[in-house]
C-alpha cells in the first residue's frame, strides 16, 4: 500500500523536513497552519495547506477536532505527527487510527505504555535495564513528594510524565523549593502536554547524556547508533553528536545490544529514541520517545539513512526493507540548534522579523529549517528555528567545518544562539569531550 495523502501535524523545520520526505515519495502533503503561520515555509512547500485555528497552540497544533477535520477535507489517508505538540499523545494516535487514517508512528497501546515516562521506567526495568532512583508512579501531593524527595535525597528532579524536551522539568536543591516548583511544574506539563502529572527522579551532579536511534517494524529493530547530547542549556539539547567521543567500542556494543534488545520485545513500529544517563561509567535508562527526534539529522548522515522515509515506508508496507548491515556508520557528525533566542538574557526568546538571512552550504554541510528573508518569528511556538548539521572524517574536522559554517550563517532582525555556538565549539572542555549536561550552565560564556 502507498498514501494517497500525508497530512503533516505540526509546523516549523519539522513540518519541512516531512514534506520534503513526501515529495521524494511522489505522495502528496497537505500542511496544517494556525493564523499566524499562513505564510510560512511549510505552508508555502506543501502540496495543500489548511488553517486549523488561531495563534494559541490548543487552539491550532494541539486542536485534534480541527485536525481531524483537516484530514477529511483533505482527503488524507495519513498523519505524521513530527515532534511535540500531539506526536506522543496516544489519544490522538487512537483518533486517528479509528477513524481509519494512518497513524504514522507507533500504536496508541505503545505510545500510552513507552510515552508515560513512569510505565517506561517500569517496563525497562522488567527488561532487565537499570533505572534512575525515584518515584513509582505519579506525585499526587506535595506531603508525597516531600518524602520521596528526602528519601532518595536532594536535589532532586522534578518531570512530567508525558513530557520531553524539558518541558515540565524542574531541578529542586531542597525542601522550601519544592512545593513552588512541583506547582510550576504540573502547570507547565499541562500547557504542553495536556497532562498535568509529574514524578520525581534523583538528581546527577555531571552526568551524559546519550541516546540511542531505532527504527523497527515490530519483527525486525535495527539500531542507528546513538548521539551524545550533553551540551544543554535549561534542561533542552543544543548540541548532539555521533558517536559519542566517551565510549570505548565494548561499552557502546553493549548499549547498543541492549537497547534492541528491549525495543524488540515491545512490538514496536516506526522511528524512536531510547534515552539514557551516563554517570561514572554506568548507564541508566530515562525515557523513550517514541517519535521522530529533533536531532534525527545527527544519525541519518553518519549511517546513510533517510528515518523519515523510513518511518513512511514501515507505515504503509508494515515492514522494513532494512538490515541492520545496510546502516554504514561513517565519520562523525555534529548539530547546532539554532534558537530564536538570547543566551544573554537567560535564553530569552527573541521574536522579530528576519530581515537578512544567509545560510551556509558546501562539503557535508546540512541545513535544517524553515526560516527566510522576511520570515516572522512569532513568541507563541518552540524557539527552534533551524539545525546546522555538519559531517567530518572525525570529530576535529566535524568540529572544524561546523565552525567554518557558522562564520558564513547570517540572521538578522532577531538574536540567535549562532555567537554562542562559536564560542562553544572553540571552548577546550567541547574540544577536549570534558563536559556534562550542567556544564554550559556553569561556564560564564556571557
Amino acid at each position: 500500500m502507498t498514501f494517497k495523502k500525508i497530512l503533516v501535524a505540526n509546523r516549523g523545520e519539522i513540518a519541512v523536513r516531512i514534506i520534503r520526505a513526501c515529495k521524494e515519495l511522489k505522495i502528496p502533503s497537505v500542511a496544517i497552519h494556525s493564523d499566524v503561520d499562513s505564510d510560512s515555509m511549510h505552508v508555502r512547500l506543501a502540496d495543500e495547506s489548511i488553517c486549523v485555528g488561531s495563534h494559541k497552540p490548543q487552539n491550532s497544533y494541539l486542536n485534534v477536532g480541527a485536525i481531524m477535520s483537516a484530514a477529511d477535507v483533505t482527503g488524507a489517508d495519513a498523519i505524521h505527527p513530527g515532534y511535540g505538540f500531539l506526536s506522543e499523545n496516544y489519544h490522538f494516535a487512537e483518533i486517528v487510527t479509528n477513524s481509519k487514517i494512518k497513524f504514522i508512528g507507533p500504536s496508541a497501546e505503545i505510545m500510552k505504555k513507552m510515552g508515560d515516562k513512569i510505565e517506561a521506567k517500569r517496563t525497562a526495568k522488567k527488561l532487565g535495564l537499570p533505572v534512575i532512583v525515584g518515584s513509582e508512579s505519579n506525585i499526587k501531593s506535595l506531603e508525597e513528594a516531600k518524602k520521596i524527595s528526602s528519601k532518595i535525597g536532594y536535589p532532586v528532579l522534578i518531570k512530567a510524565s508525558a513530557g520531553g524536551g524539558g518541558k515540565g522539568m524542574k531541578l529542586v536543591k531542597n525542601e522550601n523549593e519544592l512545593g513552588s516548583l512541583l506547582s510550576l511544574a504540573k502547570q507547565e506539563a499541562m500547557k504542553y502536554f495536556l497532562n498535568d502529572e509529574v514524578y520525581i527522579e534523583k538528581y546527577f551532579e555531571k552526568p551524559r547524556h546519550i541516546e540511542v536511534q531505532i527504527l523497527s517494524d515490530k519483527k525486525t529493530t535495527l539500531h542507528m547508533g546513538e548521539r551524545d547530547c550533553s551540551v544543554q542549556r535549561k534542561h533542552q539539547k543544543l548540541i548532539e553528536e555521533s558517536p559519542s567521543p566517551v565510549l570505548d567500542e565494548k561499552t557502546r556494543e553493549d548499549l547498543l545490544n541492549k537497547t534492541v534488545k528491549m525495543v524488540s520485545k515491545l512490538n514496536y513500529e516506526g522511528a524512536g529514541t531510547v534515552e539514557f544517563i551516563y554517570d561514572k561509567g554506568k548507564f541508566y535508562f530515562l525515557e523513550m520517545n517514541t517519535r521522530i527526534q529533533v536531532e534525527h539529522p545527527v544519525s541519518e548522515i553518519r549511517g546513510g539513512i533517510d528515518i523519515v522515509k523510513e518511518q513512511i515506508k514501515i507505515a504503509s508496507k508494515g515492514k522494513t526493507s532494512l538490515k541492520q548491515s545496510d546502516i554504514t556508520f561513517r565519520g562523525h557528525v555534529i548539530e547546532c540548534r539554532i534558537n530564536a533566542e538570547d543566551p544573554s538574557k537567560n535564553f530569552q526568546p527573541s521574536p522579530g522579523t528576519i530581515n537578512v538571512c544567509h545560510q551556509p552550504s558546501g562539503f557535508r554541510t546540512r541545513v535544517d529549517g524553515a526560516i527566510f528573508q522576511g520570515c516572522k518569528i512569532t513568541p507563541y511556538y518552540d524557539s527552534l528555528i533551524c539545525k546546522l548539521i555538519c559531517q567530518g572524517r572525525d570529530r576535529e574536522e566535524a568540529i572544524q567545518r561546523l565552525q567554518r559554517s557558522l562564520s558564513e550563517f547570517v540572521i538578522e532582525g532577531i538574536t540567535t544562539t549562532i555567537d554562542l555556538h562559536k564560542k562553544i565549539l572553540s571552548h577546550k572542555k567541547f574540544i577536549n569531550s570534558d563536559f556534562d549536561v550542567n556544564w554550559l550552565a556553569k561556564e560564564n560564556f556571557y
